[in-house]
Parts: C-alpha cells; structure tokens; sequence
C-alpha cells in the first residue's frame, strides 16, 4: 500500500470523517491538544531550565523530575491521541505540510535527545544532582531539548496557518 493511499484510508475511517464533518469536534480536539502541548513543554521547560542551572536552583534534579515526570508523560499521550485525531481528519493534506513534516521530525529529535541524555549524563545524576552549575552533558541535554521543543510549538503552530 501506497503512503497516499495509507493517508487516504486514515481520513476515510468513522472517527476521521466525524471530525472532519463536525464544526464542533475538531475545535474541542484542538483545544485539548495545546493545553497538553503546554503542560509537557511547561514540565520539561521546568527541568531544562534547572539542568542549565538557571532556575529551580533550590531543589535537586531528581526531586524535579519526580514531581514533574509523570504530568509531563500524561500530558504527552494525551497530545499524542488528539494530535493523531486532527492529523486523521485531513491526513493527506497535513502530510504534505512542511511544518507538519518539521514537527515530526522535531519530535523524534527530542525523543533522541532525551534518550542520549538519560543513557549518558543521567545515568550519575546521584553523583551531580544538587551541583551547580550540572555537568557540561546535562547541559547541552537542556540547552538542546530547549530547543527542539521550541521548535515543535512553532511548528504545530505554524500549521493551522497552511
């Protein structure tokens, strides 16, 4: 099967042609996604920022990232789900947005980044967890997840406007 017809038959589904027929259900949907949107960057925002020990300076990496963890992985499969609802109403058109392309692409490099991080400098987080300024790995993990989620706002943001 063919990626056009794979888009095709996604926006042919029941939950797609609802929203996509529905003035009411694509609007909800949307709302719902940036609030979450707004949680799982405001959570990793709190702890990028104390990785570049420039905020939360009082309390240690592992005490933030306890209270924010699981909020912030909440959050994200509720932006998964309804993030995947909008893109099923119009699929082939929102495929071949390239702010659609660069916020997937976005994404994976946060994932990527937050994984190096937690196979390298968080692995002796114990060892740095209240030092100030964190090692130079920690960071470039902040500095770098910064960005990238900047840049996926910017771009989910810029695709309402294509």
């Amino acid at each position: 099967m063919a990626l056009q017809d794979l888009l095709a038959a996604i926006e042919a589904t029941p939950v797609a042609q609802a929203i996509a027929g529905s003035a009411f259900l694509f609007p909800v949907i949307e709302v719902v996604h940036v609030a979450a949107i707004v949680l799982v960057v405001g959570t990793i925002a709190m702890l990028d920022l104390r990785l570049l020990g420039v905020a939360r300076r009082d309390q240690g990496v592992l005490d933030l990232s306890r209270e924010t963890l699981m909020w912030t992985w909440a959050c994200f499969v509720l932006a998964l789900v309804t993030g995947s609802l909008m893109f099923a109403s119009a699929a082939t058109r929102y495929a071949g947005l390239w702010a659609f392309q660069g916020k997937i692409v976005l994404l994976a490099l946060a994932g990527c980044n937050m994984l190096v991080f937690h196979a390298g400098a968080y692995r002796s987080v114990a060892a740095w967890n209240t030092q100030l300024p964190p090692p130079p790995g920690a960071r470039i993990a902040g500095a770098l997840s910064l960005t990238l989620w900047t840049g996926v706002v910017i771009c989910g943001r810029w695709i309402g406007f294509l």
